[in-house]
């Protein structure tokens, strides 16, 4: 229970707060209020894979351990768009952000203050042609989920979230 005296200033609070100027209260809100990177990241599987299943994964520079086609999102982009456009961008594989759908977990809250807001999706990999740029990603490949090559840290923490990977169910949040 809180106390009578406290609710009546955290009231009081409020009433003042309400008085300010919109420009003024957003202003102070940005301030108090943690700030985060948000992130885009595509789970992308190949729907013609047996066992365990195979997963895209990319190479980038300096090309010492694999990631997932993941980015940026864009001032005001959606994060499903910005998760198509990213699996494009980085791997050539042009999906319409009606056909993504949301991981569970669909965004993870990472210790660093970014938050990744992570879409899945399915292809034939025999018939997916991949692109890369060779400057941003060196190569793109699937791979499969029980024969991983060395990921990169942050995409071995990610993938543990979903039971993939050497940190599988490290990560889980509690239900």
């Amino acid at each position: 229970m809180i106390p009578r005296a406290r609710a009546t200033g955290r009231a009081l609070g409020y009433k003042l707060f309400y008085r300010l100027p919109v420009p003024l209260r957003r202003r102070l809100v940005r301030l108090a209020v943690p700030k985060y990177i948000v992130g885009a990241v595509t789970l992308l599987r190949d729907a013609e894979a047996t066992g365990a299943g195979r997963i895209l994964l990319l190479r980038q520079p300096p090309g010492y351990s694999w990631t997932l086609p993941a980015g940026l999102l864009q001032r005001g982009e959606a994060p499903v768009v910005g998760a198509a456009r990213e699996l494009y961008e980085e791997s050539g594989v042009r999906l319409s952000p009606d056909v993504l759908r949301p991981a569970v977990p669909n965004a993870v809250v990472h210790a660093k203050g970014w938050v990744d807001v992570v879409f899945e999706a399915e292809v034939p990999a025999s018939t997916t042609e991949l692109k890369v740029d060779g400057a941003e990603v060196l190569e793109a490949a699937f791979h499969p989920l029980d024969d991983l090559p060395r990921l990169s840290r942050a995409t071995a923490n990610l993938l543990g979230y979903y039971g993939i990977g050497p940190r599988a169910g490290e990560n889980r949040p509690a239900a």
